[in-house]
This record gives C-alpha cells, sequence and structure tokens, in this order.
C-alpha cells in the first residue's frame, strides 16, 4: 500500500492546514535512506522546482526510490522548458466563451489556477481537469490569453506560499478530494501490500462483470492483502493514488476506459486492460489482419469501404450467403448485422456506414453456441459455450423491446475443451499480448476459427465462475501481484 507523503521546504508552511502525519521536509526526505525500503505516494509541494533545486531533486529521488510522486521528473522538465501545451478543438471554445464572460481587452492575459484538476472558476473545469491530466502537478498557474484559438500562453508549477486565504481554502479542499489518506491515515489497522483501483460504471446496462463479481474481486483482494477500491470515469484524477488499474468496464479507444488505461501506463502502474490490447481487441478490422498475418484460422472476411462499396453480388461470391456484417468496434453483439439478400445487404451496409468507413463482411458460420476461453498472461483461466439467444443468431438479441435477451450458457472444465479450440485461443490470445482476454471460438466439427479476442472478457458471479469459484477472482488478482512485486523488485 502507497503511504502519501507531503514534501514541503519547511512544517511552517503547513499552519493554515490540519495537521498530518504525511507531512515531510524537503530536507528530512533527502537524507532519510529508510524511506528506500518503503512504498510512498509523494506530493511534492516545494516552492521550487526547477532543477538543481532541492525541490527537483525530491521528485528525482522519488522516482529512483520507486515511489509514486507528483510532479515526476518528466513533467518538471515540460513545464521547466516553457513547452506550450494545445487544448483539443472542443476545450478552445469552452476557454474563449469563459475569457468572453470576463469581458477582458484583447491585449490582456488572466491567470487560470488548478489545484489537482480544480478550478473555482465556473464553467472551466472541464479544461482544469484535461490540462491537470496532461501535467500533472499539484497545483498550476494557467496564463491565457484573450484570442479564439491556442489560448494558453505560459505554464508553471504554483507554490504555497503564492496561495491567499481563499485558495488555501480550494487547495485544501481539492487535497482532500485527491487523497483521503493524507487526513485520514490509519493508525490501528494493518496497511495493505498494494491499493488496486477497480473501474467500473455502475450505470452500464451489459458491465463486463455483475455486481457480485464486483464483490468477489474485492473481498478476495482483501484476502490477498490488496486494498481494492470502486472508481469511476470521475475519478481519473486520483489514479495515482493506486498501484494498478482493473478496468471493469467496456472499452473502446475513444473512451475514458482508454484514456484511463494510457494515464495508468504513463504512471507505471500496472494496468489491466492495457492500453495496446484496446486498440489491438477492439477493432475487428485490424483483429482481422493480425490474425491473419499470423496464420490463425478465421472466418473468411472482406472489408467494405464507403468511399466505394462492393455489390452484393461481388460479395456473394466471395462469403456465400447469408454473410454477416459488422462495425470495427461493436460489442456485446452491437453493430452488426445479417444480410441474406441484396436489399438486406444495403440497408445494414447504410446504417454502419454512419458509423465508420469500412465495415467487416464475414461468412455466416451457424452453431448453436461460440466458445470463450478466458486467458491471462498465456494461461486458461475458463472455458464458456455461450448458446445463441432463442430464436437468434446472436448470442444477445437487441432486436426485441426493453432488455435485450441472451441466451443460455455452460461452463466448462478446462479438460473438457477440444484441443484445437484451446490451441487456436492460445495463439490468437498470445498474438495480441499477456493481458487479460476473452476468445470467441467457433467450432464446426473438427475444426475451429476465431470469432474475436476481447480484451475485457466478461466475468460474472455464476458464470464465468461456476468452476472455480473464488479461485477465478485469486488468480487473476495474483497476476497483478506478481507484476506489482516483480515492478518493487527491480
Amino acid at each position: 500500500m502507497n503511504s502519501t507523503l507531503v514534501i514541503l521546504d519547511t512544517r511552517e508552511q503547513w499552519k493554515p492546514y490540519y495537521d498530518t502525519e504525511s507531512i515531510i521536509t524537503a530536507g528530512d526526505y533527502l537524507q532519510n535512506q529508510e524511506l528506500n525500503q518503503q512504498q510512498f505516494f509523494v506530493i511534492n509541494l516545494c516552492n521550487r522546482l526547477d532543477y538543481h533545486s532541492e525541490g527537483y531533486y525530491c521528485s528525482l529521488l522519488a522516482q529512483a526510490r520507486g515511489h509514486k510522486v507528483m510532479p515526476d521528473i518528466e513533467v518538471i522538465n515540460r513545464l521547466e522548458t516553457g513547452a506550450v501545451m494545445r487544448l483539443d478543438h472542443n476545450l478552445q471554445k469552452i476557454t474563449y466563451k469563459w475569457l468572453q464572460s470576463l469581458e477582458m481587452q484583447p491585449e490582456n492575459t488572466i491567470t487560470l489556477d488548478i489545484f489537482f484538476g480544480t478550478t473555482s472558476e465556473p464553467g472551466m473545469e472541464k479544461v482544469a481537469r484535461y490540462i491537470f491530466e496532461q501535467n500533472p502537478c499539484p497545483m498550476l498557474r494557467v496564463t491565457m490569453a484573450f484570442r479564439e484559438k491556442n489560448q494558453i500562453e505560459s505554464l508553471r508549477p504554483l507554490g504555497l506560499d503564492e496561495l491567499n486565504d481563499a485558495q488555501q481554502d480550494s487547495f485544501a479542499e481539492a487535497l482532500d478530494t485527491f487523497s483521503k489518506k493524507v487526513w485520514r491515515q490509519p493508525r490501528s489497522k494493518r496497511p495493505s501490500r498494494y491499493d488496486l483501483a477497480i473501474l467500473h460504471d455502475p450505470d452500464e446496462e451489459l458491465p463486463p462483470s455483475n455486481k457480485g463479481a464486483i464483490n468477489l474481486f474485492i473481498s478476495q483482494a482483501r484476502k490477498l492483502n490488496i486494498n481494492a477500491e470502486l472508481i469511476t470515469a470521475q475519478d481519473a484524477y486520483r489514479l495515482m493514488e493506486y498501484d494498478a488499474l482493473f478496468i471493469r468496464q467496456t472499452t473502446s479507444v475513444h473512451h475514458i476506459t482508454y484514456k484511463m488505461a494510457q494515464l495508468a501506463h504513463q504512471a507505471d502502474m500496472v494496468v489491466i486492460d492495457d492500453p495496446l490490447s484496446i486498440i489491438r481487441c477492439t477493432n475487428k478490422v485490424y483483429l482481422k489482419e493480425l490474425l491473419d498475418k499470423e496464420e490463425i484460422p478465421t472466418p473468411k472476411s472482406h472489408l467494405i469501404f464507403r468511399s466505394e462499396p462492393a455489390s452484393w453480388e461481388e460479395i456473394k461470391a466471395v462469403l456465400g450467403s447469408p454473410i454477416v456484417l459488422k462495425v470495427p468496434d461493436g460489442s456485446f453483439s452491437h453493430g452488426m448485422g445479417k444480410a441474406a439478400n441484396e436489399a438486406d445487404y444495403h440497408k445494414i451496409l447504410k446504417a454502419l456506414f454512419e458509423q465508420t468507413s469500412i465495415a467487416l463482411a464475414q461468412e455466416f458460420l451457424p452453431t448453436d453456441f461460440d466458445w470463450r476461453i478466458g486467458i491471462i498472461n498465456g494461461e486458461p483461466l475458463f472455458a464458456c459455450k455461450y448458446f445463441m439467444a432463442r430464436g437468434h443468431w446472436q448470442i444477445y438479441n437487441h432486436d426485441i423491446s426493453g432488455k435485450p435477451q441472451s441466451g443460455s450458457f455452460e461452463t466448462v472444465p478446462l479438460n473438457k475443451v477440444p484441443k484445437h479450440v484451446m490451441r487456436n485461443a492460445l495463439d490468437a490470445a498470445s498474438s495480441i499480448g499477456k493481458g487479460l482476454y476473452g476468445v470467441d471460438v467457433k467450432a464446426i466439427d473438427d475444426r475451429s476459427v476465431i470469432i474475436e479476442v476481447n480484451d475485457n472478457p466478461s466475468i460474472d458471479h455464476g458464470v464465468e465462475d461456476a468452476i472455480l469459484g473464488d479461485e477465478l477472482y485469486r488468480l487473476i488478482l495474483r497476476e497483478f501481484l506478481d507484476r506489482l512485486d516483480r515492478k518493487h523488485r527491480y
């Protein structure tokens, strides 16, 4: 578990705030060799962070000691060189609207102060959070010019000594929200070995883990001396409090899940799903090319381009009829359709091309069920048969009103899985990486083909854990432990 240390130039700087065991002076931090043997999350609040300053060396030694530190040396150097960041188009519009509301003169500039990704300026919350995520530094002062685009003129760390009374209150509130450990450090309770953040969306219709599974991840983590806590997309700014991130929310590249995975990876955290796995798994076009390159069997496929779509007769000649049409990044049976004639073909393509410039056409391979092989770090975890929804050709039927209907399932012992199914699943997973994957396989007679590899496989209590029970959760959590131990050993 990462205890939190707040580094100051002097203890007197902390007089406006509540007393805490977490504070330490820069001199004490630099000279205390015993800190090498412990895990800490370090918040560096030294007034000077420029090269060769004590504040600079605090962040430098923190990284050498294996401590997580904010700001780290990369952020300090970036701020020191005066590199000006750019906001995206939407954030520039928000900023320009804010500047207009201030009735500024064109030649004037104004500063925006950001404390742990928050600001007291109404309407600028998204901008503040974005700037902080790109430059994780406890306190930032942003100088902005009154213009429609590229408003940021400069960006620098802000020191405690520069805060007025109102800002001191804002800073204390932001710190309290960012790290509960500063004010509420446990005394009697034995600290956990590591902190694990489990990202979930409590409002997701078809989450990758149901509440029972989430609760078991938390309870089994406790038995392994891991402190597991649920977080949501709103907690992105808190990521550095943790040692590892476990994503239990449906992933997509243009989504908060990928952004969180990136932030965790950049912070040198252990993360499942890692950003590269998300990229490779969530796009069926990429996956098709990768599996073809590795000579792993897949259904016959063909790419269809919005700019020059192939005719029904051309596709039928290659794939037969009916065919399955898919958007590249669909999940849970969304974003696909089955075409049995030319009218269906054009109708489905029209709908898909509203979402994508490339669609994937595949031969239709009717089976009663799909195999799902769960794999972590190249080792099989579980095997399930997912049966098609009643009277439907997919596992999930979204064509009915109300809640989607799904087929039944059967959890199967790993030694009962056909060898060709297991072999192809393991080969497909190894082409992606060493993460947690669910490989979907169709078995036809004595052969099998890979339908897709999921970077965020379903793990529901009562389904995937029907054979292993609690051990399934421990196996996944032990992978986190092994990776964290290796990180801290080297």
